[in-house]
């Protein structure tokens, strides 16, 4: 697809991983960016997976989790062996993946951050996250967004 290139769709096509790219018209007043893909590519909300950045004993990571629940700081910070976690900035989140909010994706970021995706994913035999950009969806099997991002994979959605 021409002019869809982003980072994690150049790393998706560099490692030969089979996947879909699923564009739909972002719409700026959504509510929630996750939700919004759900509806608009007419898919169940528990498949599509939100992007999270945080911060464990002060280090960036990053969880990715259902867009029908919630980030559990507790259980990403457990997860990373870590003591405390806390959302990340905006601004630091940005800079370090290279991805602008609500656009971040757990594929092809700017710095490797230690990721943890939600064992939910594993329920499904595709999952759906950003690729990159706002209004732009990637679908992949949850196996391959883990072994391309070194993920941990764990309960991490409250």
């Amino acid at each position: 697809m021409a002019g869809q290139g982003t980072p994690a769709t150049a790393l998706l096509t560099k490692q030969r991983v089979a996947h879909a790219l699923h564009s739909y018209e972002h719409d700026p007043r959504h509510e929630s960016y996750g939700l919004e893909a759900a509806e608009a590519l007419g898919i169940a909300p528990e498949r599509v997976f939100k992007t999270l950045v945080a911060e464990v004993d002060g280090q960036l990571a990053v969880g990715v989790v259902p867009v029908t629940g919630q980030l559990d700081l507790k259980a990403l910070a457990a997860a990373l062996r870590g003591k405390k976690a806390k959302m990340a900035e905006i601004t630091a989140a940005e800079r370090a993946t290279g991805y602008v909010a609500g656009g971040i994706s757990p594929l092809g970021q700017r710095k490797r951050l230690p990721l943890v995706v939600d064992v939910s994913a594993q329920d499904h035999e595709t999952v759906y996250c950003s690729a990159g950009r706002r209004g732009l969806e990637v679908e992949l099997a949850p196996a391959e967004l883990v072994r391309l991002t070194g993920a941990v994979v764990a309960p991490i959605a409250g």
